[in-house]
């Protein structure tokens, strides 16, 4: 995924920042629309917030203002963004509702279980680099966001919410990394994934357990124990993806399947 130079910051913020930073691509519409669509998807801009302005925003992201207004097009014909005109208008945020079950079966079935297994070693390789970067070079105020995500994550309603949370959750520990490569990384597994988790998160035994392990993850960075939050999060990233190879083969229930403590990934 292509998401354009990430500014390194040390402010709390920089994830979100990431989605106003350049875009590096020659096709710069596709990429507009993707840089601000996943930023969307991910929760990173939030329901209703107000873009700035054609022109300061295509100053940010290193693009005319042709070219920004034709991504805001095509993000208006996918329902992430709609344009108001007149006195107070812009154009804002959609937060799209999260798919059914059906749809996101029917989306999970595209996969095959070596996919998803690949998929997983590449997420558990991307976090688990990113959090023992987060555990070496995090300052207490990096961890303002991930601890706040993690609340927000125990209080989303829906799969679909808590996917969004666990996301963002995700690339804000990138983020903390100070790592621009590992944070667009991130966001692209993430825009692969998210929508998927709805069926892991959406079950409650699961949803306490990733909970569990992004607030000892949090500690781990707190402390600077590296190792610790690199096993953790990896062990985090197996769990959800073991879920979903399941699923896929439809072996268990949400009845019968095994303890979430259990890995039966790979």
């Amino acid at each position: 995924m292509n998401m354009g130079v990430v500014a390194v910051t040390r402010e709390p913020c920089g994830a979100r920042q990431a989605v106003f930073t350049p875009v590096n691509s020659q096709a710069r519409v596709d990429a507009v629309v993707r840089r601000l669509g996943d930023a969307i998807e991910l929760g990173l801009l939030a329901d209703g917030e107000q873009l700035p302005g054609e022109s300061d925003l295509a100053t940010q992201l290193g693009v005319s203002t042709v070219t920004l207004r034709e991504a805001l097009m095509a993000l208006r014909q996918q329902g992430l963004v709609t344009t108001r005109r007149g006195r107070g208008g812009g154009s804002f945020v959609t937060i799209p509702e999260g798919p059914a079950e059906e749809r996101l079966r029917s989306l999970l079935a595209g996969w095959s279980t070596e996919e998803l297994r690949d998929l997983g070693d590449h997420w558990a390789a991307i976090s688990g680099a990113a959090a023992r970067l987060a555990a070496q070079r995090t300052e207490p105020g990096d961890l303002l966001p991930l601890r706040r995500s993690v609340e927000q994550l125990t209080e989303a309603a829906d799969g679909a919410a808590r996917s969004r949370v666990h996301g963002r959750f995700h690339v804000e520990l990138a983020a903390a990394a100070q790592s621009a490569r590992l944070t667009r990384e991130e966001i692209g597994i993430q825009t692969e994934v998210g929508a998927l988790l709805s069926l892991v998160l959406g079950e409650e035994r699961y949803l306490k357990d990733v909970c569990d392990r992004h607030r000892t993850v949090i500690s781990a960075l707190q402390d600077g124990a590296d190792e610790q939050a690199r096993a953790q999060i990896e062990g985090c990233v197996q769990l959800c993806m073991a879920r979903l190879v399941e699923l896929r083969l439809g072996s268990s229930s949400s009845a019968g399947g095994p303890h979430p403590q259990e890995n039966t990934y790979g």
